[in-house]
């Protein structure tokens, strides 16, 4: 029995750990979506239109999730006490409120970030926005949390490789406003992550994030009144890339992202997610014609392996039995 129930989660584990691998896949080929949509509408048209489809999408996924359990109360005749409506209130207003602020921050990041399409490549994008694997721990700092030395040695590594990267040797003071863009991106997208991570713990993670692409829909589409609102003919040029960023970046990976991190063993889950980067260059390659030269391939791997041991490196620090005498001598 007991052999049964471990074969059964450990197909789970990896079932889930492969939902996040696609995901990751989808946001990484993302990167490519977004630098042809550069190339067609201004970032505050493409973020725009792409959230409110999103919020569309999962608005329809909630819909689905939570119909036949009203249909069931009905039938059974079950009612919500008045302890359960104010319960409910209470996590609504959590949930707006939360998710404006996430909402925020998203917009944020994601204009950042679709503005650095107009200055550099989809690929050095993608390495470039994966430093808020570094920034999370380090913001962390000022909200209370420990930061592993392993974290803080996967810093100096993912810094060097951004120094491979980004900066060119004949101009060491030079940086590309585009690869600056991506940086402050990354930095945003910190704030954003730990937000999730406070509010996802008292609300629904669905519902705060049809509040959050809402949230960040509007206020696209406040800024498009002075930017300028986009014709029709160039929102249907779009079109593609608007509904892989849209249904498929948005809606379909975060849900992958919501099942997959339930069934996969922590350590896979950020592995899986770390392969966003990877994946984002191999779009931008592929699809887009991108090429590195060596000096940024360089920068790519050493920045993909400070992010690997950002991920996993104090459990192997664990395994290998280097902590022990430490935490030993802290109790």
């Amino acid at each position: 029995m007991n052999n049964g129930n471990e074969k059964n989660r450990k197909a789970s584990r990896l079932g889930g750990a492969l939902l996040l691998l696609l995901a990751a896949m989808i946001w990484g080929t993302t990167f490519a979506a977004q630098s042809e949509g550069a190339d067609k509408l201004s970032a505050f048209a493409f973020n725009g239109i792409r959230m409110a489809i999103g919020a569309a999408v999962l608005s329809l996924f909630l819909l689905t999730r939570a119909l036949p359990g009203a249909i069931s109360r009905r039938r059974n005749g079950i009612g919500r006490t008045p302890a359960d409506e104010e319960a409910r209130k209470a996590k609504t207003l959590l949930t707006l409120r939360g998710g404006a602020l996430i909402g925020l921050a998203l917009f944020g990041a994601s204009t950042a970030q679709q503005f650095a399409f107009n200055y550099t490549g989809a690929g050095k994008i993608a390495f470039i926005t994966a430093l808020y694997m570094f920034f999370v721990p380090l913001i962390g700092l000022f909200w209370g949390k420990r930061v592993p030395l392993v974290t803080w040695i996967s810093v100096l590594i993912g810094f060097a490789g951004l120094y491979f990267l980004t900066i060119d040797p004949s101009e060491p003071l030079a940086v590309n406003r585009g690869d600056a863009l991506a940086f402050l991106c990354a930095v945003i997208y910190s704030f954003h992550i730990l937000l999730v991570e406070k509010y996802a713990a008292f609300a629904d993670g669905a519902e705060l994030s049809v509040v959050q692409f809402t949230v960040c829909g509007i206020l696209s589409a406040v800024m498009m009144a002075f930017d300028g609102f986009p014709t029709a003919p160039a929102v249907l040029s779009a079109w593609k890339e608007l509904l892989w960023a849209g249904v498929m970046s948005c809606g379909v990976a975060f849900t992958l992202q919501v099942v997959g991190q339930k069934r996969a063993e922590a350590t896979a889950a950020s592995l899986m997610m770390c392969m966003e980067s990877v994946f984002g260059v191999l779009s931008a390659a592929v699809l887009l014609g991108d090429r590195m030269t060596g000096r940024e391939i360089l920068g790519c791997t050493v920045m993909f392996f400070a992010i690997v041991l950002s991920q996993i490196g104090e459990k192997l620090v664990d395994a290998l039995g280097f902590g022990r005498g430490r935490r030993a001598g802290n109790s």
